[in-house]
């Protein structure tokens, strides 16, 4: 009968335990020395070796014949363990034992002393999962068990475990594997089996098992159709579509070429590809784009390994971290979902639709990224000659301002003098405010002394212009992220004093993003060109207060045709 590779290969000597060295070096040195606790906890992600080096451990403890500290498995004891023909060695699974009741029976059966074996060992794995009263049944025989008794406990959520259980045992944490650990183990089992196992597929492979052997071997047991497995083989087993066809697709995204990015996902979705494995490939991608962008000096550690620094560091290159962030948001969020979607591929094409809107700008939901609003050029506003001063006509009597009839007489008022006549479509448009009347030359107060020479008056109050044309000026020098709340006059409210270009800042988060050396660099140079003459950009916190003059809301509905403002 066939027997799967995950169990054909499990470790039997501490030796043999792969990329656990700080755990088996501990354990062998204890068991030679003769100083094994009554009680350990193993701490770890899935097929990392827990339960592998509880059963080792097992057997070293009542093992005829140690070596070193490890068993020699050719002892009557260590084949009896193993075939589990010896009673005085239990296995417990706590997901489906986890009762008051079961704790209760292995407390009974503990104190007698073993019937063959030197130690009686109870090996309960996924403790966390016991209740409340199971695990204060176990309490007890755990702060005082017999000489013979060792309890192996082993779980991966240590913080379902109670502090009383945990500071009665001796706690191992079980790292994830490395990749390259698990690649040189399977191509190791490979030859034992008498096939080829190259680099590319034993490492895609050790990627894929994210730090669990057992979860690297099942893979490789699957992709085993010839006497050579290779990448393409792999690509083909466990549904992928590799690092070149991500790269492709992620292309087609950034370049606008939706039709191609739909067509390519097409053809991998008929040639196998999972439909939640290319957005995981395609986060993947962008997460190592992240990586390289934030951490450049770093990055290499950090990357998970599936494409190539030279490739990354071309994508990246004219890659924004703005639009990285939201691609990333929104390729995790459609991962998120997929598992409840009723179609997953159609889940998957409208993602790629959003991620392309995302990276080239022309998609926006409320705080998603969106490209820099272009800012309107200033129309430029002819002076205006002074005027004589002339009386005022007297404006005519407006219906709309008369007071109702019912205000001079007792009389109640019609329904029909409520009903206001119907709007023309345009006049749904509030009317421009008017410009100020300008003071006439006559009333204008006496100039004050001249300024200095070298002086720089400050811009008029108002005028903006010169505002919008250094913010043209500068959108090529400032990130796409930053120049979005520059631009914003929401946001950022520019004031000039002197010398001294102030940015007032809306609240921390935008000063955050505008308080850059290269945001202020960019429009101190700008700001001087449009000016004529040098000024320095700093950014402070708070909007200054707005000296226009509060406008009446009914007045502003009043300038509509039909509207009656009653007194």
């Amino acid at each position: 009968m066939y027997q799967a590779l995950y169990r054909k290969y499990r470790p039997r000597r501490f030796e043999d335990v792969v990329g656990q060295e700080h755990i088996t070096d501990t354990l062998r040195r204890q068991v030679a020395q003769g100083r094994t606790s009554h009680a350990y906890l193993f701490v770890g992600t899935r097929g990392t070796g827990k339960t592998t080096c509880a059963k080792i451990l097992s057997r070293a403890l009542n093992c005829l014949h140690p070596v070193d500290g490890d068993p020699c498995n050719a002892c009557d004891a260590c084949r009896g363990i193993e075939s589990g023909s010896i009673l005085d060695v239990v296995e417990i699974d706590a997901a489906s034992n986890n009762g008051v009741d079961n704790i209760r029976a292995i407390r009974e059966e503990a104190v007698y002393t073993p019937a063959e074996v030197r130690r009686r060992v109870y090996i309960i794995d996924e403790v966390h999962m016991l209740s409340t009263s199971a695990f204060n049944a176990l309490l007890k025989i755990l702060e005082e068990p017999p000489e013979h008794l060792v309890f192996i406990l082993a779980t991966t959520e240590l913080n379902k475990v109670p502090a009383t259980i945990l500071s009665r045992c001796q706690h191992f944490s079980f790292h994830r594997i490395a990749p390259e650990d698990i690649a040189k183990r399977l191509r190791y089992v490979a030859s034992q089996e008498g096939f080829t196992l190259t680099e590319d597929a034993a490492a895609l492979l050790s990627r894929l098992a994210d730090g669990s052997m057992r979860d690297a071997l099942s893979l490789l047991d699957q992709c085993v159709d010839s006497d050579t497995v290779d990448e393409d083989a792999v690509l083909r087993s466990v549904g992928l579509m590799g690092a070149e066809r991500t790269v492709r697709l992620w292309q087609a995204l950034c370049g606008g070429d939706l039709r191609g990015a739909l067509e390519l996902f097409d053809s991998l979705y008929y040639g196998g590809a999972e439909s939640a494995s290319v957005l995981n490939d395609l986060l993947s991608l962008t997460r190592d784009m992240l990586m390289v962008r934030v951490a450049p000096k770093g990055s290499a550690g950090l990357l998970t390994g599936a494409f190539s620094g030279d490739k990354l560091a071309e994508l990246s290159r004219g890659a924004d971290t703005g639009r990285l962030l939201a691609a990333a948001e929104t390729l995790q969020e459609a991962a998120d979902t997929m598992r409840d979607a009723r179609d997953k591929r159609v889940k998957a094409e409208l993602a790629l639709i959003k991620l392309a809107g995302t990276l080239t700008g022309t998609y926006r939901e409320p705080g998603a990224f969106a490209p820099p609003p272009a800012p309107l050029p200033a129309a430029p506003k002819a002076p205006e000659k002074p005027r004589k001063a002339e009386p005022e006509p007297a404006p005519e009597a407006d219906v709309r301002d008369a007071p109702p009839p019912w205000e001079d007489e007792d009389i109640p008022p019609e329904p029909g003098d409520y009903i206001p006549a119907p709007p023309e479509p345009e006049d749904y448009a509030p009317a421009p405010p008017e410009p100020p009347a300008r003071v006439p030359a006559a009333a204008e107060p006496a100039p004050s002394a001249p300024a200095k020479a070298g002086a720089s008056p400050a811009a008029p109050a108002g005028d903006i212009a010169w505002w919008r044309r250094a913010l043209e000026l500068c959108a090529g020098g400032v990130e796409a992220g930053s120049y979005t709340f520059l631009a914003n006059p929401d946001n950022v409210s520019p004031e000039l004093a002197g010398q001294n270009l102030l940015l007032h800042a809306k609240n921390v988060f935008v000063k955050m993003m505008v308080d850059t050396a290269a945001v202020k660099a960019a429009v101190t140079k700008a700001a001087s060109e449009v000016l004529g003459r040098p000024v320095t950009a700093s950014v402070t916190l708070g909007m200054p207060e707005s000296s226009a003059p509060a406008r009446d809301s009914l007045e502003e509905l009043a300038k509509f045709d039909g509207i009656v403002k009653f007194k």
